[in-house]
């Protein structure tokens, strides 16, 4: 089993306190991946005998979906709370606890490398960046999903952001993702919808009075322009 140093790089301890103590302590965690992360997953192509990492991987449902598609995976986390939980699920897999700007992986081992939802709340993103590059083989696959500072519910003052807003949360346009990806050597070759919002479990959360209001957004968020998104995936390639 790894484990990460207990001398973790400045200002990761209290990132890792939050994650642990309060991010991860819910529940609702610990489930399966929707129908538009499979969706997602489908678009990546054959997986069977790829070797994957995700990062920031969390309780590893994502992870866990590319391994039953035949994928080799690998995981890592800043939260012990979700790696416990992520080695209950995939027991053979390489799940390591640690930062996402120093990853403890060697260079050129994987064929993807997945980033959801989270690089936005890295302390140095460039650098995790530049560290996805490394672990990557020339021509891999790179996957990361980021929020969108042209979210039009966002431009209209109605969003705030996430939870993790407590902790850190980096919202950037489409442009500035673009130039960063490419920067640490990763083409950018499609950007996709993340149509999280089309599902029953989101469009019920909170009081029944707001049901009404998150479905319309649900429905306008399937048919914006992927410049007005909530979040984006970038999807492209590890430069040669």
């Amino acid at each position: 089993m790894h484990t990460m140093n207990e001398q973790l790089p400045p200002g990761h301890d209290d990132v890792r306190r939050f994650y642990d103590a309060e991010y991860y302590a819910a529940p609702d965690h610990q489930g399966g991946v929707p129908w538009h992360m499979r969706r997602i997953a489908s678009r990546l192509g054959p997986l069977h005998g790829h070797s994957v990492l995700d990062i920031a991987c969390g309780t590893g449902a994502w992870l866990a979906e590319l391994a039953r598609r035949g994928a080799i995976p690998s995981g890592l986390d800043i939260s012990s709370r979700a790696i416990a939980i992520t080695r209950t699920r995939l027991p053979v897999a390489d799940v390591r606890e640690g930062v996402a700007e120093a990853l403890p992986f060697e260079d050129g081992r994987f064929d993807l490398v997945t980033c959801m939802g989270s690089l936005e709340h890295f302390l140095d993103q460039p650098g995790a960046l530049r560290e996805m590059r490394r672990v990557a083989r020339p021509g891999a696959q790179v996957l990361i999903l980021v929020p969108n500072a042209g979210f039009l519910t966002r431009r209209l003052g109605l969003y705030r952001g996430t939870q993790q807003v407590a902790i850190r949360e980096t919202v950037r346009s489409l442009d500035a993702w673009t130039e960063m990806i490419r920067a640490a050597g990763f083409s950018v070759d499609a950007r996709w919808r993340d149509l999280h919002a089309l599902d029953w479990h989101w469009i019920r959360a909170g009081s029944p009075l707001t049901w009404p209001l998150r479905a319309a957004q649900a429905c306008a968020l399937a048919t914006w322009p992927v410049a007005w998104q909530y979040q984006v995936y970038f999807h492209g390639t590890a430069a040669s």
